[in-house]
């Protein structure tokens, strides 16, 4: 087994798992038990932190005071766990109003992805992200997801925003499948940004192999829903158990061929439907939940994957 990297000291804010539980909604209309129900979940798993309105929180669906009650429910009924909030819109304005709401309800950081329809510069991504970190008194998480905001980031680019103050770390889109090429990306990475900028990694299947490559922390769809399991592969991998950490994550394969097939949102959705953590139909329309073929799938692995490393 390679040596596991060694991790950079970072702000502990900014380390460990960052569970994203899904915004519920019920007849169009953010379902505020379910919400404060995942919300509770999390922070009783011992989490490090809760991001509320990331991809998997349906921010770009719902409107500011939408927004701005789901930062309040989470930072009340996460006892001691810090919440970063999302923040990402189209209009700079928008971004900022948001970034507003989520200081007032308490938030530990904002998280921001530039949302674009019109192409986005790398300058244009670059003033986005000035105009935040010069009216927030919080730290700003670079949100990079290309799948969903069409926004491309370079090192480059990485290291541009990441000279501005106030930038506390940055969410990659998973690592290479190959732990020496895992290592030498997030080690060129580091390169490209200052010493106190963490690393997080996203990409649930990617995640037990980017804690082991040296990234100091995971954003996570499933540790949203199913937060004791997340918190065991981070845990193994922080606490130098990398064997059992990729054992975990391989174990779990099943769930991440199905995010990689229907999307991690949808099939997210289906699982807290199925623990009746969320009603079903949870998805804010024209989202549609999974049909009832990919449904028994998700059961099935849910049966066969999830629920014995659960009663492990």
């Amino acid at each position: 087994m390679p040596p596991v990297a060694e991790p950079r000291v970072v702000p502990p804010l900014f380390t460990g798992l960052s569970a994203f539980p899904l915004t519920p909604l019920r007849q169009d209309r953010v379902d505020e038990r379910s919400f404060v129900h995942l919300v509770e979940r999390c922070a009783a798993a011992g989490v490090d932190s809760i991001t509320a309105l990331g991809s998997t929180g349906s921010y770009a669906y719902l409107h500011r005071d939408e927004r701005a009650a789901v930062a309040r429910l989470a930072v009340e009924h996460a006892g001691q766990t810090p919440v970063f909030v999302g923040i990402g819109a189209l209009r700079t304005s928008d971004v900022l109003a948001h970034a507003e709401d989520a200081q007032a309800a308490g938030a530990a950081a904002l998280l921001l992805a530039p949302m674009s329809y019109q192409p986005l510069t790398d300058d244009d991504v670059v003033d986005l992200f000035a105009a935040v970190t010069a009216s927030s008194s919080v730290p700003v998480i670079v949100y990079d997801n290309p799948g969903t905001t069409h926004v491309t980031f370079t090192p480059e680019l990485y290291g541009r925003i990441a000279q501005l103050p106030g930038i506390a770390s940055i969410k990659i889109p998973g690592v290479p499948p190959d732990p020496d090429e895992a290592r030498e990306h997030v080690s060129g990475l580091r390169d490209a940004v200052p010493e106190h900028i963490g690393l997080g990694v996203s990409g649930d299947a990617h995640a037990a192999r980017g804690l082991l490559a040296g990234c100091d922390s995971w954003y996570s769809v499933i540790g949203g829903t199913l937060p004791e399991l997340a918190v065991a592969i981070t845990r193994a991998a922080q606490q130098g158990r990398p064997e059992e950490a990729q054992e975990l994550s391989a174990r779990l394969q099943p769930l991440w061929d199905l995010f990689a097939e229907h999307g991690s949102l949808r099939v997210v959705a289906a699982i807290a439907e199925q623990l009746g953590v969320a009603e079903r139909s949870c998805l804010p329309l024209p989202l549609r939940g999974l049909d009832a073929a990919a449904r028994a799938r998700v059961a099935d692995v849910m049966e066969g994957s999830v629920a014995p490393l659960c009663l492990h």
